[in-house]
């Protein structure tokens, strides 16, 4: 593609610029807005700046990617209310046999979950009851911090709803679920293994801690604590947990009060008439009389408990119904059927099943970053019509072709530096067409390949550095916001780790990607 007039590939450049610096630094001090309103700024400047139409813009908006995002996030919010995440959590501390056994547990499910949760939805729910574990063991919260947000990344290169990047590459790239997972899932499980292997080795001493008496029975007490933690849903908005715990008693206090109804509309009145009793019998009945209104009012909390169990038992009948569309979704994306349309069928199918308003649900959907996702989509295609990432490109394009080990290595480093740069997604849309292009003129069966390499690669390169992916923020935030068990992971604590990490994980898998 040639490039633009000049003027408009200057002023495309600063709208594109604008946005990274807000996608990358939300808080900046000169414009603190946030990465939701940067991604409408960037759109915004893009057909100001006339780089770009209206019509253009709205064509831009990729609506499967969307779709398949917004039904993903509504299944995992359904599954979150079946307790899904609370039963991975307890299954953390079932029969744990020290520190390493217990890193190598959170590495197994952080990247299980994440393969089918999207990562940042599985460190949302896991950070804090990880950070429980290391204290309930007297063990320093780094290394599983580390692990849950490095093996979240891994793990989510799998599939294509494990993470945004993956979904732009399945859908642009006309990928299937299933050619998908089978052309990274080897990559990603050495992955894993060598990313707990790293972790090891760099924290053995740390993880080699022994107890005294005392830190047993303390442990004894905070494993109570751990088995009946909470999780909170992973959302965008900034409802108060009282509302929660509000709603529950209100529905205890309507449920007493149509027992106490029953009661009420099933009284006979006995008529009135003039009593002749002595004032001590009159006592004594009064007596009797409290004492059989209070007998009288035993009764509903019997049409209470019987309440809760009916209740009990659709909570059950829900949970298991949760669990078979998501079993049932998985198959279908497995069977090559449409995968935005699947997403939105299953999630449909959870609100009719649900039989309530799910207005409720719905609002637990990050709706910030669909929007954020439309600016997006917006800006780097305005960027894209400069003609400036088609320049780059065909200045690197000769050492970064696929059919030899060196030209893999060049757009590997290529891939690895920009998606710490300029964030996995925009790099994810800036390269994707080109290096498939480039990949399908030399070989049209190399093509797949090209785009599975680039979601393995820009994935693994979120491990590189704390702003290198969300999962590692939301991991970050999580845990230095958390009231009881605060601790604050710094950068250069995650990048000694994450370097080397990076490195080698994304070596060794780049040969088992297979198109």
């Amino acid at each position: 593609m040639a490039l633009a007039p000049t003027v408009e590939v200057v002023l495309g450049s600063i709208a594109f610029g604008i946005f990274w610096v807000l996608a990358v630094f939300p808080a900046v001090p000169f414009l603190p807005i946030g990465r939701t309103a940067g991604s409408l700024l960037g759109a915004s400047l893009m057909v100001i700046f006339r780089v770009i139409t209206p019509g253009q813009a709205y064509a831009a908006i990729d609506i499967p990617i969307l779709s398949l995002l917004f039904g993903t996030m509504v299944v995992s919010i359904y599954l979150e209310r079946a307790h899904m995440f609370k039963y991975l959590g307890r299954l953390l501390s079932w029969k744990s046999k020290g520190g390493k056994d217990l890193l190598c547990r959170i590495c197994l499910i952080s990247a299980l979950s994440s393969a089918v949760f999207t990562n940042d939805t599985s460190c949302i729910v896991l950070t804090e009851f990880v950070l429980k574990l290391a204290r309930q063991h007297n063990l320093p919260p780094r290394p599983f911090l580390l692990a849950l947000a490095s093996s979240a990344n891994i793990g989510s290169s799998a599939t294509p709803i494990g993470n945004p990047q993956n979904l732009v590459i399945a859908v642009e790239g006309k990928i299937s679920f299933e050619k998908f997972f089978i052309g990274v899932a080897p990559a990603m499980l050495i992955g894993v293994v060598i990313n707990i292997a790293l972790l090891l080795c760099m924290f053995w001493r740390e993880l080699s801690v022994t107890r005294t008496a005392e830190e047993v029975m303390e442990e004894a007490v905070v494993e109570d604590e751990v088995l009946s933690h909470k999780f909170s849903p992973a959302r965008m908005s900034h409802t108060p947990e009282r509302n929660a715990s509000s709603g529950k008693k209100a529905e205890e206090r309507v449920m007493e009060e149509v027992a106490v109804e029953d009661e009420v509309s099933s009284h006979k009145f006995s008529p009135a008439r003039m009593s002749h009793m002595s004032p001590e019998a009159a006592h004594e009945n009064d007596v009797e009389k409290k004492s059989s209104w209070a007998n009288g009012f035993a009764k509903p909390s019997l049409q209470v408990s019987d309440v809760k169990k009916l209740l009990g038992k659709k909570a059950l009948i829900l949970k298991t119904c949760v669990y078979l569309v998501t079993i049932g979704m998985l198959i279908a994306l497995l069977m090559g059927l449409n995968m935005s349309w699947t997403a939105i069928t299953a999630a449909l199918v959870l609100v009719i099943i649900d039989f309530r308003d799910a207005g409720p649900c719905l609002e637990k959907v990050s709706y910030s970053l669909l929007i954020f996702f439309c600016g997006m989509f917006i800006t780097v295609d305005g960027f894209n019509r400069t003609g400036l990432p088609s320049a780059l490109w065909n200045a690197l394009e000769p050492y970064a072709r696929i059919n030899h080990a060196s030209g893999v290595a060049v757009l590997s480093l290529v891939i690895l530096l920009l998606s710490n740069f300029a964030s996995n997604v925009p790099t994810v849309l800036l390269l994707g067409t080109q290096v498939a292009r480039s990949a399908a003129a030399v070989s049209p069966a190399d093509e797949t390949r090209a785009w599975l390499i680039l979601a393995w690669v820009s994935t693994v390169a979120g491990n590189l550095s704390l702003l290198g992916s969300a999962a590692n923020l939301i991991v970050c935030e999580q845990a230095r916001r958390s009231q009881h068990y605060g601790y604050t992971l710094t950068f250069w604590g995650h990048i000694i780790f994450g370097v080397p990490s990076t490195l080698i994980v994304t070596a060794i898998g780049l040969p088992l990607i297979r198109g």
